[in-house]
């Protein structure tokens, strides 16, 4: 076979094994560096946020081979996300003040206009108010909507210190009505008034004396000097028929009611007339008769009691030793002088009950004011014609009397629920 010339020339030339080389075109190998560049760039300012670094981190740039070298012009502008190694310049603290007080600017002068505007819509309503009222003739509200004016065509910024008030007393007025409006049309509202009506009635019912006879015992006068009524308690003094009781210190002038039995019922009968005499064996004498004479009376009694003398010894607690009481009885005025007073239940009726060889005076009242849980007893002895001239008390047969001392009248509830 012959061998091809072109065979000859290839021995005659050495064979040299040929790499094919592909060239980057110059743009995309820029590209991808510029990428790797800024992807550098985003993991640094990761890295410094993540750290707490808040300064700007230095850009670091891959380096470019010395064959493929570019200019920095064509590096930023074929790459928009490259980064020089110059920092940004810091904010100052000037600029930042600056910002701030922009920001103060803005929102003052936006308070100003609504506030002034505001200020503005409420002259229109005044102005509008002073024309209805001119319209219907009004000059007394003409006159008072007009107290202040606008100044050379231009709106008033402030209130005046009637309109203040006006606009103040207006607001809380609606919002009561409006409350009110709501609370009547409640239908919670009937039943819970109903029921602290029936409460305050029952309470007033029930507690009234206590109410009416403390009050009775402070207005009514209690100081006064009895020397300043009767000069001389010694002296015989013509008096009237009428049987009285006559405490000056307590300012007590009251009737007494002698013909009555020592019953409940018929005690409180003759209570409403005065006070009442409480005869009861053994205690059973009258003024000028030796023995002790016994009358009681109310210190507090319900308001809806018949009677004028319901409050009549609501001050009898503030006799003492040696005060002065004087009773008029048959045309006679019997001096006594206190000689004590006690507490006692209202089934102790013996202690009205004792051996006596002169005339004695015993009153009776319930104590404390407004209840009838205890009796409260003031001895006197007379002193006044002289005791012993003074007339045997009658006899009376112990029948057992009553069991208990005369006291108030029961209560509501006691006459609700019976006693």
């Amino acid at each position: 076979m012959k061998p091809d010339e072109n065979d000859d020339r290839r021995m005659g030339t050495p064979l040299i094994p040929q790499r094919s080389f592909v060239h980057t075109p110059p743009s995309t190998q820029r590209g991808a560096n510029n990428q790797a560049a800024a992807a550098n760039i985003v993991r640094d300012q990761l890295d410094s946020i993540y750290n707490g670094n808040t300064s700007t981190p230095t850009p670091q740039t891959t380096p470019v081979p010395q064959n493929e070298a570019i200019s920095q012009q064509e590096i930023t502008a074929s790459n928009p996300y490259e980064r020089t190694q110059i920092n940004p310049a810091e904010v100052q603290v000037d600029q930042w003040k600056q910002y701030h007080s922009a920001w103060q600017d803005y929102y003052q002068k936006y308070y100003e206009r609504y506030y002034v505007g505001q200020v503005y819509r409420a002259h229109q309503e005044l102005e509008s108010r002073i024309a209805q009222a001119s319209k219907n003739e009004n000059p007394a509200a003409v006159a008072a909507a007009t107290t202040e004016t606008p100044v050379n065509g231009n709106p008033i910024d402030t209130f005046n210190r009637d309109e203040a008030l006006f606009d103040l007393r207006s607001k809380l007025l609606e919002k009561v009505n409006d409350s009110a409006k709501k609370v009547r049309k409640s239908q919670h509202f009937v039943p819970i008034s109903a029921a602290v009506c029936v409460v305050f009635l029952f309470l007033f019912l029930q507690y009234n004396r206590v109410l009416f006879s403390n009050v009775q015992a402070y207005i009514s006068p209690g100081s006064i000097d009895p020397a300043n009524i009767i000069v001389d308690p010694l002296s015989n003094v013509a008096v009237g028929p009428e049987p009285k009781l006559i405490i000056p210190k307590i300012n007590v002038d009251v009737p007494v009611e002698y013909n009555v039995t020592p019953d409940y019922d018929s005690q409180m009968k003759a209570m409403e007339k005065g006070v009442a005499w409480f005869g009861i064996p053994g205690a059973n004498s009258k003024p000028g008769q030796v023995g002790n004479t016994v009358l009681s009376g109310h210190s507090s009694n319900d308001i809806i009691d018949p009677g004028s003398y319901k409050f009549i010894f609501a001050q009898l607690e503030r006799l003492t030793k040696n005060d002065t009481i004087y009773v008029n009885y048959n045309g006679v005025r019997h001096t006594y002088t206190v000689t004590k007073t006690e507490v006692v239940k209202p089934t102790d009726v013996q202690k009205l009950i004792y051996q006596t060889d002169k005339p004695v005076l015993t009153l009776i009242t319930c104590t404390p004011l407004g209840t009838s849980l205890n009796r409260f007893l003031v001895t006197a002895e007379q002193v006044s014609p002289s005791p012993g001239a003074a007339e045997a008390a009658p006899d009376a047969s112990n029948t057992g009397g009553p069991i208990a001392i005369p006291g108030n009248s029961p209560t509501f509830l006691e006459r609700v629920f019976g006693e």
